[in-house]
């Protein structure tokens, strides 16, 4: 193969891929649930200050597609057989509580320091929110019970630091905590206030400052694993 042609097939799989990006993130601004935008008074996710129908809005979207998740394997699954779930969740019966928002918040702030600036338009922001919700253990039991297809044998809590190390001392490395978080949102974030890699690094930084002036007490994910059978 010759240097132009080897070029030419790099640059076609580079725009494929840009192209396979892109479809992915137009299907995640698709699942924001209906009715939150522009209505999450400067939020991203749910917060303390969001109404009580965003945090209805969330819980009935999750609740919908959860159940259409259930289904699938149902269809495919035996009598008897298992399956296991990790889902991102919360303890906390309090949708506003800070295992499940505060991640979202601390964007929400470094997003906002942004358009003090003028980095970022201020109608972006209002219209932008996440297409995750962190549920509860009570609500995800909900769920399954209520779509029948399986019940539950176990279900376990664990925590996870958010720079993923097992050390427990109180100080969090907050470059892993942001790489993480960078990882999950960095598409979605450069095709909804069409930014580039300059302003997202510096979007990152500002983000990486917060949680290094965050109380030294660790943060936290928590994953809620659950052994399920096929009734």
């Amino acid at each position: 193969m010759n240097r132009w042609s080897a070029d030419s097939s790099t640059r076609l799989h580079i725009e494929e891929a840009k192209e396979m990006v892109l479809d992915r993130v137009l299907q995640l601004e698709f699942l924001v649930p209906p009715g939150i935008k522009n209505n999450n008074q400067g939020n991203i996710y749910i917060s303390k200050s969001s109404p009580s129908s965003i945090i209805d809005a969330y819980l009935k979207q999750f609740t919908s597609y959860f159940t259409g998740f259930l289904k699938c394997p149902s269809e495919e699954l035996v009598k008897g057989g298992r399956m296991v779930l990790t889902l991102l969740g919360r303890t906390s019966e309090d949708p506003t509580s800070e295992e499940g928002c505060s991640f979202w918040d601390t964007l929400a702030l470094a997003l906002k320091d942004m358009v003090l600036e003028g980095i970022i338009e201020e109608q972006k922001l209002i219209s932008f929110n996440i297409t995750q919700h962190t549920t509860s253990v009570e609500e995800v039991s909900m769920v399954i019970q209520c779509e029948g297809s399986f019940k539950i044998d176990q279900i376990e809590v664990f925590q996870v630091n958010w720079d993923s190390s097992e050390d427990e001392s109180s100080e969090v490395d907050s470059y892993k905590a942001v790489k993480c978080i960078r990882a999950v949102s960095e598409s979605l974030l450069m095709s909804h206030f069409g930014i580039g890699e300059e302003i997202i690094d510096r979007l990152f930084h500002r983000y990486m400052t917060i949680v290094d002036n965050m109380p030294k007490e660790k943060p936290k994910y928590t994953n809620i694993v659950i052994s399920l059978t096929k009734v």
